[in-house]
């Protein structure tokens, strides 16, 4: 029981919660500025209502979730110097961005391109294990 527990004490957990700070708000930044698009051109809307609009709007979703999660491991790829990654950080970052993403939808901002939800949570999944099959031990 202690082993385990020695474990999670030692994860990176800096370099995990920076790329993942990281990512959310990058997203963040996304949103705001396609909410900003929105709101002025309706030209923009209209690309948006297309985007998100059933069926496509699934797909959308899932994909920019998909690229969130591959953007975060590289970021710790770049990041990581003194530690080895592998299937128990690659967890733990996908803890680090949901929590991002819990955090991020309690504040007052637009959620359109990913939020904390299952076609969110399946999309980080496959983007961060994606990304990071190399370090799969």
């Amino acid at each position: 029981m202690n082993h385990w527990m020695q474990r999670l004490k030692n994860f990176p957990w800096r370099s995990l919660l920076q790329s993942a700070t990281l990512s959310n708000l990058l997203i963040a930044a996304l949103e705001i500025l396609l909410f900003w698009g929105v709101v002025h051109s309706p030209v923009v809307g209209n690309v948006l209502k297309m985007l998100f609009s059933p069926p496509l709007g699934v797909l959308t979703q899932v994909a920019i979730a998909i690229g969130m999660g591959a953007l975060t491991v590289y970021w710790l790829e770049i990041w990581q110097q003194r530690f080895l990654l592998n299937s128990s950080t690659l967890w733990a970052l996908v803890g680090c961005l949901l929590l991002g993403l819990f955090i991020k939808s309690l504040l007052p901002l637009p959620t359109f391109l990913v939020d904390l939800s299952s076609l969110g949570l399946m999309g980080i999944l496959i983007g961060v294990f994606w990304k990071g099959r190399p370090y799969w031990r």
